[in-house]
């Protein structure tokens, strides 16, 4: 497929390029994306103001096995401030309160006794300041590292939907 330059260059972009985002991201884990080659705005009659390129995209068979409404509410938060900390991103108190409104809604549907102790804050305090995710920002992370993420946070009892 043909797209305008700087959105092939989005759909590509690895992590630390400018360009990198939750379009990046969520592409790169639904696809296996290439680009093929620059098409030239002389190349078209009229010429158009921006430059061109081809981009394959192939799908991934069969998808990651992770729940995409939860993905993309992570991703989302994440990118907000790509640049940010993990820690300063997620400790900003609207997003503790939707956290914990989360962590409450999918106990009840579970029908599980909330731990008490357990409180979003708390959980992004201990998953953040781990060795691991200390210090790192989304622009920098991985399509592994967001999976792991997801993956820890989930297991702490902590959903983005």
């Amino acid at each position: 497929m043909m797209f305008q330059e700087e959105f092939a260059l989005r759909l590509t972009a690895r992590p630390g390029e400018s360009l990198y985002c939750r379009l990046s991201v969520n592409t790169q884990l639904l696809a296996k994306v290439d680009q093929l080659m620059k098409v030239g705005k002389n190349n078209f009659r009229p010429p158009p103001k921006v430059e061109s390129r081809v981009v394959r995209i192939e799908l991934r068979n069969p998808p990651p096995p992770v729940n995409f409404t939860e993905w993309d509410g992570m991703v989302r938060l994440l990118f907000n401030r790509k640049n940010k900390t993990l820690r300063a991103v997620l400790l900003t108190k609207t997003t503790i309160k939707m956290l914990d409104d989360n962590m409450r809604t999918h106990a009840a549907l579970e029908n599980k006794m909330l731990d008490s102790d357990a409180t979003a804050a708390q959980i992004i305090e201990d998953v953040c300041g781990s060795e691991k995710w200390a210090g790192k920002r989304a622009s920098k992370l991985d399509l592994d590292d967001f999976l792991d993420l997801l993956a820890e946070f989930n297991k702490r009892g902590l959903h983005f939907a």
